[in-house]
C-alpha cells in the first residue's frame, strides 16, 4: 500500500467539500477524508487498507475488480454516475445513489499510481428528479383527462341543447296565437344564450388546457369569407344591417380553422355592437408578402380608456355589469388566445359612436389555392316532396329533429345507426337528403356517407351535424355536397342548409 506523499496533501483532502477517498493500485482504501467518514459512518481507521468494495452495495463487489482493473490499463479523469444508477453502502447497511468522479495522482515521475474518488450524495436531488418526473406524468395524465372531458363535453352537453333548440323551432310552427309566439321567441333566445355562452366556454377550456395545436396550410381567403357571408348573412339582415363582404382572390399560410374561428368572433361581435349601418370583411394589401385582413362597424365604438381591457374575459363595452346582456364578454378573450397561439398580432382602432376595426396580418401562401366559386342564390322549389334519411343515436335529439322536419313539410325517416341507415336504404332508396350525427354509437357520420353512397351509387347530399369543435372536424376533406352543422344549431339554420342542397338539385 503507498501511502500519502506528505501532511499537507492529508490537511488539503481533509477540507474538501466532497467525500474523497484514495485508492492504490492494489484497490484498497490509501486515505479517506472526514467527509468520507460522515457520509458512510466508519471511522478512518475502519477504513484505511479495506477494500473500496466495502463502500459499495454487495451485488456490485464481484464484478468491481474486473472493472478497477481495465480502469489502471488507461488511468484519465472519468466522471462516473451521470445518467446511470450507483449507490454507496454505508456501516448500518443503508444504501445511497452517489455520483463518483474518478482522478489519477501522478508520482515525481508523472505515472499514475494512485485514484482520488470524488464521492456526492446524490438522494436530494434524485428524489427532485423523481418528483418532477412525477409531477410531469401527473399533468400529463390531467390534460389527457381534461381533454377527454372537454371532447364528451363538447358533444354530451350540446345535446340537449339541441333538443331544446330543434323542439323550440317545431312548436313555432303550429302554434298561431300571438302570446304563446311571443313566448317561444323569448324560449329561443334563452336556448340561443346558452348555446354561445357553452361554446364560448368549451373554447377557452381547450385553449387552456393545450389542446388546440394550430396545423397551417396555404388556403383561400375566398373560401372563408364565402362560409362567414352565409353564416352571418341572416343575423346580420334581422338587425337591418348591411353585411359587406369584399372579394379578396388571395392565399395565406395559417391554420384555416384557427383563422375562422377568430374570425367568427369578430364578427358575431360587430353585429352584436352595431346598431344601425354596416359589418364589412375585406382584405388589404399593405406590405410584400403579406396579406391584412379587416372586420370593421358602424357600431357604438369602444372608449379609448376600455381599449386595454377588452380581451378579458366576462368584460364588455359600456354599461353596468348587472345590465341586460347581449352575450358574455367571451368572444375577444378567445380571439386574443388564438392569436397568440397563431402568433399573430391583432390591431384594433376605434371611435365611440362611429365604429371599430379589427385587424390582422398573415403571410401570403406558397402554392396555389382554387378560388371557389360564388354561391349563387338558391332557386325557390317545392320541397314537401323531399325524403330525408335521418341517423341519429341520442333518442331526444333525433325525435326533435324529425318533428322539425315533418312540421315544414319534408318525409322523414329516422335510424340510429349504421347498420339501421343501410337497411332502410336497401329497402327504399329514394333519398334526397341524409342528416347524420358525426358522433354516433359505434361509427361517425362520415361512414355513414361513406357507406350510403356506395350502396345507393351516387353522390349523396348530407347534412353532416356535429357536437365536436376538435380538429377531425376542420380536416374533413372539402365535399360540395355536405354541409357540416355546428350543433346545436337552431331550426332556421337547419333548414337553410337543407334549402340550399335539395336546390342544387335544379341548377
Amino acid at each position: 500500500m503507498l501511502s500519502l506523499p506528505s501532511e499537507l496533501a492529508r490537511r488539503l483532502l481533509s477540507a474538501a467539500p466532497d467525500a474523497i477517498i484514495v485508492i492504490d493500485a492494489s484497490g484498497c482504501i490509501a486515505h479517506a477524508n472526514r467527509q468520507v467518514c460522515a457520509l458512510f459512518g466508519y471511522a478512518p481507521e475502519e477504513l484505511v487498507g479495506e477494500p473500496v468494495e466495502l463502500l459499495m452495495p454487495e451485488r456490485f463487489r464481484e464484478q468491481h475488480p474486473a472493472q478497477r482493473q481495465a480502469y489502471a490499463r488507461n488511468m484519465r479523469f472519468r466522471p462516473m454516475g451521470v445518467g446511470l444508477q450507483l449507490f454507496g453502502r454505508r456501516q448500518d447497511g443503508t444504501e445511497f445513489p452517489v455520483e463518483i468522479s474518478l482522478s489519477p495522482i501522478e508520482n515525481d515521475q508523472g505515472q499514475p499510481v494512485l485514484v482520488a474518488a470524488a464521492i456526492r450524495d446524490v438522494t436530494d436531488r434524485k428524489r427532485v428528479e423523481a418528483e418532477l418526473v412525477a409531477a410531469r406524468e401527473s399533468a400529463d395524465r390531467a390534460n389527457q383527462a381534461k381533454s377527454r372531458f372537454l371532447a364528451t363535453a363538447s358533444h354530451d352537453l350540446r345535446q340537449p341543447l339541441q333538443t331544446l333548440a330543434l323542439l323550440n323551432g317545431t312548436v313555432r310552427r303550429m302554434v298561431r296565437n300571438p302570446a304563446a309566439a311571443e313566448v317561444l321567441a323569448q324560449q329561443e333566445e334563452a336556448i340561443g344564450a346558452m348555446s354561445r355562452l357553452l361554446n364560448a366556454l368549451l373554447d377557452i377550456s381547450k385553449l387552456e388546457s393545450g389542446t388546440v395545436k394550430p396545423d397551417p396550410s396555404d388556403f383561400a381567403v375566398n373560401a372563408l369569407f364565402e362560409e362567414l357571408r352565409r353564416e352571418f348573412a341572416s343575423l346580420a339582415d334581422s338587425k337591418g344591417l348591411k353585411l359587406q363582404v369584399m372579394s379578396c382572390e388571395d392565399s395565406v399560410h395559417s391554420d384555416p380553422s384557427l383563422v375562422g374561428q377568430i374570425l367568427r368572433n369578430l364578427v358575431s361581435n360587430a353585429i352584436k355592437y352595431t346598431r344601425e349601418g354596416w359589418v364589412a370583411l375585406r382584405c388589404l394589401h399593405e406590405q410584400a408578402g403579406l396579406v391584412r385582413i379587416e372586420v370593421l362597424d358602424t357600431g357604438i365604438g369602444i372608449p379609448a380608456d376600455q381599449l386595454r381591457y377588452i380581451y378579458d374575459e366576462f368584460f364588455q363595452v359600456g354599461g353596468p355589469a348587472n345590465r341586460a346582456r347581449e352575450g358574455y364578454g367571451l368572444g375577444l378573450s378567445i380571439v386574443h388566445r388564438l392569436a397568440a397561439l397563431l402568433e399573430i398580432k391583432l390591431d384594433v382602432r376605434s371611435e365611440v359612436g362611429k365604429g371599430t376595426v379589427f385587424a390582422f396580418t398573415l403571410p401570403t401562401g406558397h402554392s396555389s389555392v382554387r378560388q371557389p366559386r360564388r354561391a349563387q342564390p338558391p332557386v325557390a322549389v317545392a320541397h314537401a316532396p323531399a325524403r330525408i334519411l335521418l341517423v341519429e343515436d341520442d333518442p331526444a335529439v333525433r325525435n326533435a329533429t324529425r318533428l322539425l322536419l315533418k312540421a315544414d313539410g319534408y318525409e322523414v325517416t329516422s335510424t340510429t345507426s349504421l347498420v339501421e341507415a343501410l337497411a332502410q336504404a336497401a329497402h327504399d332508396p329514394r333519398v334526397d337528403l341524409l342528416i347524420t350525427d358525426y358522433h354516433l354509437d359505434s361509427e361517425t357520420g362520415t361512414q355513414v356517407i361513406a357507406a350510403l353512397r356506395e350502396l345507393l351509387n351516387r353522390p349523396l347530399k348530407t347534412v353532416l351535424m356535429t357536437g365536436d369543435t376538435s380538429s377531425a372536424i376542420a380536416e374533413l376533406p372539402p365535399d360540395p355536397l355536405m354541409r357540416v352543422a355546428n350543433k346545436p344549431v337552431n331550426s332556421e339554420e337547419l333548414f337553410r342548409l337543407v334549402r340550399e342542397l335539395l336546390a342544387g338539385e335544379q341548377e
